[in-house]
């Protein structure tokens, strides 16, 4: 049976009042224009409560079931685009949680709303944000995994192929390929770690903590906790109505997701000019000028550096909204939504950056070239010395002045004759010149987290391992 339109159109709080908000106002606070993004989360928190009320003896089994299908029957309504509109665009509800009760009773009548019974929209909101950052963290694990393998897969291609490294953007030494791509496999799988730690810290149910001195009905709590795949309940009432660490600490993780891409991007930008020249753009992921025909800009890099500003905004927001706040909850939480909501852009760039990474092609003989000029065997020829007995530092000194000398012929050291070596001191013989030569200076690197190709070998299947693990893990989760 359903209700009057004026039993309907009623607030969900309107008991008290007298006089009607002001227009402006009751449309400038509602959170329906946002919150919208969350009916999946609270139809499923909602069929968890319902569970909770028939355990109790509020509801029936046939209550319970007919709620439940009613729930089930308004989330799939409302699954396309056209049914999300009708959503955010309802000239009625304040919220989500409205929302969801106004069409409850469309459907069921009086019986959709004895399902607010034992419950506030304090618990509700604070259910719903915790699902759909945990689903959103699931998605984020799976991209950085999709970008981890693109890069395992460019450095197993690369093979030995070499590049130098920088400090200070100056030329240092010559390393793998494979071992420069490693580094944003470590990264990756560093920021994966950090939401599965947000994820695991945010897993407790909020249910049952009414609006914020916990429930009035005796309601086992566990129930809906285990139904919604949480942990446990949330242990303190005041706590879980007011508690927004969680998206603090869920935007933060995404900010390192963003500036480690911005760091990714900004190399390839570099290495992608023609000064560099060390890789080759995918074609799907540049553009043109308007202007200049020869163009091949380096559009999706670009805007990759452009996101971390914005991912770090909104963990910035979120920051200055909880600075302050009293126990427990504060409307001011209502603003804690959006910069989720506007971070939810993560997973489909982490796409893009997987398939974009996958589609490089590195000019491997300009690297290589570059890694082999400018002096970047001079660590290795200090290393040398001091293998043969010279103190570090008198080493650095007679490898700086042979370096000189060499700049001052316009040659590399590997060119310099014994005689002109031995000048700068009489350690210097003839195993000198396959000391310092490439396959050498890759080498002498042959600690855990070195250069040296047997340790790169090591380390490509190390990465694999944990990137294949992390897979595994996320499936699982996804299907628990």
């Amino acid at each position: 049976m359903a209700m009057s339109n004026e039993k309907q159109s009623a607030k969900m709080w309107s008991g008290r009042f007298r006089e009607p908000l002001d227009a402006e106002f009751e449309a400038w606070q509602k959170s329906i224009v946002f919150d919208w993004q969350l009916l999946a989360q609270e139809v499923a928190a909602s069929k968890a409560h319902a569970s909770a009320l028939c355990a109790a003896g509020i509801l029936s089994k046939s209550e319970t079931t007919e709620l439940r299908s009613a729930l089930d029957a308004i989330a799939s309504e409302h699954s396309t685009a056209e049914g999300q509109a009708a959503v955010r665009n309802h000239p009625a509800a304040e919220d989500i949680h409205h929302f969801v009760e106004l069409k409850l009773v469309e459907r069921i009548g009086a019986l959709g709303l004895k399902l607010h019974t034992g419950r506030s929209r304090n618990e509700q909101i604070a259910t719903d944000l915790r699902l759909y950052v945990r689903s959103q963290i699931g998605l984020v694990i799976d991209g950085l995994a999709a970008w981890a393998g693109a890069l395992l897969e460019q450095a197993r291609a690369a093979g030995e192929a070499v590049m130098p490294s920088y400090t200070h953007l100056q030329r240092a030494e010559p390393v793998l390929v494979a071992h420069w791509l490693l580094a944003y496999v470590e990264m990756a799988l560093r920021d994966a770690s950090r939401l599965k730690d947000c994820a695991t810290r945010l897993n407790y149910c909020p249910l049952g903590s009414g609006a914020v001195a916990g429930a009035t009905l005796a309601l086992d709590r566990s129930i809906a906790a285990k139904e919604l795949g949480f942990t446990a309940p949330t242990p303190n009432s005041i706590d879980a109505t007011s508690d927004r660490d969680f998206v603090l600490e869920y935007l933060q993780a995404l900010t390192f997701v963003g500036l480690h891409l911005s760091r990714f991007a900004e190399e390839i930008t570099l290495f992608a000019t023609a000064e560099f020249g060390f890789v080759e753009l995918p074609e799907a992921f540049a553009t043109g000028s308007s202007a200049m025909p020869q163009k091949k800009n380096p559009d999706l890099t670009e805007l990759l550096r452009a996101k971390a500003g914005r991912l770090n905004g909104a963990a910035q927001a979120v920051a200055m909204q909880l600075k302050g706040l009293p126990l427990a909850y504060n409307k001011d939480m209502q603003e804690t939504q959006e910069p989720v909501f506007a971070a939810g852009f993560v997973p489909q760039m982490l796409s893009l950056v997987a398939r974009f990474t996958a589609a490089l092609k590195f000019r491997r003989e300009r690297m290589s070239e570059a890694a082999q000029t400018g002096y970047l065997n001079a660590m290795a020829a200090a290393t040398y010395l001091v293998h043969k007995g010279v103190p570090f530092r008198t080493a650095h000194e007679k490898i700086g002045q042979a370096v000189r000398y060499a700049l001052e012929k316009g040659v590399e050291l590997g060119s310099l004759s014994l005689d002109e070596l031995r000048q700068f001191g009489p350690e210097f013989g003839e195993d000198f010149y396959q000391a310092i030569s490439l396959e050498a200076t890759l080498d002498c690197h042959n600690v855990v987290g070195g250069t040296a190709r047997a340790r790169v070998r090591q380390a490509l299947e190390a990465a694999s391992e944990r990137i294949a693990a992390l897979a595994t893990q996320e499936a699982a989760h996804a299907g628990a």
